[in-house]
C-alpha cells in the first residue's frame, strides 16, 4: 500500500456509479438513513441492512491494480471468496453495474445477463450491528471474557483449516528487513522529529531479526505459515453469536501470508493500544491452548515490535500526503506506537481457566 494517505474524488465513471449506490430507489426496501464512508481503497454506502462497497480506480502497489474494470471485478471476487472463511453470512454476493443507453442500473451476478454492458461491479454485504465491534465494545469499555473466548475459537478453526503458505523461510526473514527499511526511510526521516525516539526501538529490531533469523525460518519450515486473514484489526472483529471477521487482505496474496501469531499479536497490540490488554492475554493465551502451539516469546516479540513500527510508520505517512490533514493527531500516534513497539508485554499465555470443552 502507498505510504501516503488517500483521498481521491470519484472519476466520472466512479462518480456516476457512487451517486447510484447512493440514491434513495436503491435503499428503498432496506430502510434507515443513507452513509457514505471512504477508505483508503473503496466507498461504502450503507442503509439500515446492507453495505455496498465500490473499489476505488486506484493503483497502490502492492496491491491489485484497480484501475481498470478486469482490476476491480476480480478485486471484488478475492473480496467475496476470502471473507467468506471468516464470515460466511455476510458477504452477500457481486452485483453488476449496468450501462444502457447511459443509464445506470445494478443487477445481482445471479441475473445476469442484463440489458447493457458491465460497467463496475459492487461488493454486497450485511450490516453488522456496530455496537459489537471489538474497537467499540473496548472504547465503551463493555467488552466481555466470554466474547473474546468465542472469537479465540472462531480464529483457531480458521487456522486449522487454513491452506499452508508457500513462502520460503529466505522470503520470510527478507520480508521483515524489507519492511524495516521502509520503517527506517518514514520513521527516522528527520522532517517528523521522532529519530530519536524511533532509532532505538528500529535498531533493536534490526538485531532481533538477525540474532533469531533462524527461529523465524523454522516456523515456515514447520508449516506454521497459513494463507491468513492479512489484515486483523478491531474493527475488522463483530462479536455477534458466533463471532465474524471482515475486510481480510484480497487485493495482494502474500500479504495474507502470515504466522497466526503474528496477527493475534497485532490484534493484541490493538487491544493494548485501546486499554484493553487483558483481551489480547486471554485471545493469545486461548490460541496457544486450541492450536497447540507456543511460538518462542523472542519471536512473539520481534512480531509485536514489526507489527508496532509498521503501525507508527502508517500513521506517520498521512504526512507524506500533497494535503496532509490533522498532523498533530498522525504524530501522536506514531509516537505512540513507537513506544509500544519496545515495551515490555505479556506475550505468553496467562494463569487461565481450563479450556473449555
Amino acid at each position: 500500500m502507498s505510504e501516503a494517505a488517500c483521498h481521491v474524488e470519484p472519476a466520472d465513471g466512479s462518480l456516476a456509479t457512487l451517486q447510484l449506490l447512493m440514491s434513495p430507489q436503491v435503499h428503498a426496501a432496506q430502510g434507515g438513513p443513507i452513509e457514505l464512508i471512504e477508505t483508503h481503497m473503496s466507498w461504502v454506502v450503507l442503509d439500515a441492512q446492507q453495505a455496498l462497497k465500490l473499489k476505488k480506480p486506484l493503483w497502490h502497489p502492492p496491491l491489485r491494480d484497480c484501475r481498470t474494470l478486469a482490476g476491480r471485478e476480480q478485486d471484488a471476487r478475492a473480496e467475496l471468496r476470502l471473507n467468506r472463511r471468516l464470515a460466511p453470512d455476510v458477504y452477500l454476493g457481486l452485483l453488476a453495474v449496468q450501462c444502457d443507453d447511459g443509464r445506470l442500473t445494478l443487477w445481482p451476478e445471479s441475473a445476469l445477463p442484463a440489458p447493457g454492458r458491465t460497467v463496475d461491479w459492487v461488493v454486497c454485504m450485511r450490516r453488522l450491528p456496530a455496537a459489537l465491534m471489538l474497537d467499540r465494545l473496548m472504547a465503551d469499555k463493555c467488552l466481555q471474557p466470554a466474547q473474546m473466548e468465542a472469537l479465540a475459537l472462531t480464529l483457531s478453526r480458521f487456522y486449522q483449516q487454513a491452506v499452508p503458505a508457500s513462502i520460503s523461510a529466505q522470503a520470510l526473514v527478507d520480508r521483515f528487513r524489507h519492511e524495516q527499511l521502509r520503517n527506517r526511510q518514514v520513521l527516522a526521516a528527520p522532517r517528523f522529529g521522532l529519530t530519536a525516539q524511533a532509532l532505538p526501538a528500529l535498531d533493536w529490531l534490526d538485531r532481533a531479526i538477525e540474532q533469531h533469523a533462524r527461529l523465524l525460518g523454522l516456523r515456515v519450515q514447520q508449516c506454521h505459515f497459513v494463507d491468513g486473514h492479512g489484515d486483523l484489526r478491531p474493527e475488522h472483529v463483530c462479536l455477534i453469536d458466533p463471532p465474524v471477521v471482515i475486510d481480510g487482505m484480497s487485493s495482494n496474496d502474500e500479504l495474507r501470508q502470515v504466522d497466526p501469531f503474528e496477527e493475534l499479536v497485532a490484534l493484541a497490540l490493538a487491544c493494548e493500544h485501546q486499554g484493553a490488554a487483558w483481551a489480547g492475554e486471554l485471545l493469545l493465551a486461548r490460541c496457544s491452548q486450541r492450536l497447540d502451539d507456543q511460538p518462542d516469546p523472542a519471536l512473539l516479540q520481534i512480531y509485536r515490535a514489526s507489527r508496532a513500527l509498521l503501525r507508527a510508520r502508517l500513521a506517520v505517512a498521512h504526512l507524506l500526503d500533497a494535503a496532509p490533514t490533522r498532523a498533530a493527531h498522525w504524530l501522536a500516534l506514531g509516537r505512540v506506537f513507537i513506544a509500544l513497539a519496545r515495551r515490555p508485554a505479556s506475550l505468553t499465555a496467562p494463569s487461565l481457566p481450563p479450556r473449555p470443552a
